[in-house]
């Protein structure tokens, strides 16, 4: 298994992963702000951009976010962080929290951007969110069905993604270097495979993990900020600070005026927040 990963900065050891469909390159404007006050280690979580796809099994075991924390936790061990902070947007957020109730001796600080756990996505799938949220029932089905479908035409169903959930329904908010960076993943069949088990390990251990945790009241332990678009996926869930003060002992948050991709779409505002909750 090869993580590939991106280091930048001195100072306090701060992860920060990366979502669907995107890899390390998300973070591209505001990683020169971290930069200047902490120690940012940036991978592509496995499936993902340059990093392995491992092959799975039956039971999705090896794109659950309980293995994906297990890689996280191993690869800041690799780099002799004991504990460390974490921010996640999107399926990196999945990990991160995963990370914190599973591994809460290891997390320090913990910011989310753009999710609400996963159990209780699934626990809140009407209508509209079905239709919005309509990757996490299509992405799931069995292989080879989805693989196929997208693998007819990779890059138009990337960008037709990435511009649907942006505020303005536009590529514009990204780097070239970005957008070069999710289209090469998207041109290798091994990784379209491997983003469609990590969608089915969502829907199958992921809510079981995350069930299992509820049904303990198990809440993480590290002080967490929440950070979600007024057009986002979890404001059609009424109220997902609650959802998070649920979940978690110390929660803030704040709306955000943006799509899906807070960290692309208005970097200004997530360095405003985030940097004085890990500092």
């Amino acid at each position: 298994m090869k993580l590939s990963v991106h280091t930048a900065g001195t100072g306090k050891p701060l992860l920060l992963l990366h979502g669907y469909p995107q890899t390390h390159a998300t973070w591209g404007k505001i990683a020169p702000a971290f930069a200047q006050k902490f120690q940012c280690i940036i991978p592509d979580l496995r499936g993902y951009g340059e990093s392995s796809t491992p092959v799975t099994d039956s039971e999705h075991t090896p794109y659950s976010k309980r293995t994906m924390a297990r890689d996280m936790i191993e690869l800041m061990s690799h780099f002799g962080h004991k504990r460390f902070s974490v921010i996640g947007h999107d399926r990196g957020a999945r990990v991160s929290y995963r990370m914190a109730l599973d591994h809460p001796e290891r997390i320090k600080r913990i910011a989310i951007i753009e999710v609400v756990p996963t159990a209780e996505m699934w626990d809140r799938f009407g209508a509209e969110m079905a239709i919005k949220a309509y990757h996490w029932t299509f992405l799931a089905q069995p292989a080879p069905l989805p693989e196929n479908m997208i693998k007819a035409n990779p890059i138009t169903y990337l960008e037709w993604t990435l511009k649907s959930w942006t505020r303005d329904n536009s590529l514009d908010v990204f780097t070239p270097e970005a957008l070069e960076s999710y289209r090469e993943q998207f041109r290798d069949p091994a990784h379209i495979h491997a983003l469609c088990e990590d969608y089915r390990a969502g829907a199958t251990l992921d809510r079981q993990h995350d069930e299992e945790n509820r049904k303990k009241g198990d809440k993480i332990k590290a002080p967490l900020f929440f950070l979600w678009a007024h057009k986002g996926f979890p404001a059609k869930t009424g109220n997902p600070l609650g959802l998070w003060q649920s979940w978690a002992e110390n929660v803030q948050g704040h709306a955000v005026d943006c799509g899906h991709f807070a960290q692309e779409e208005n970097p200004e505002a997530v360095t405003e927040h985030l940097i004085p909750f890990f500092e």
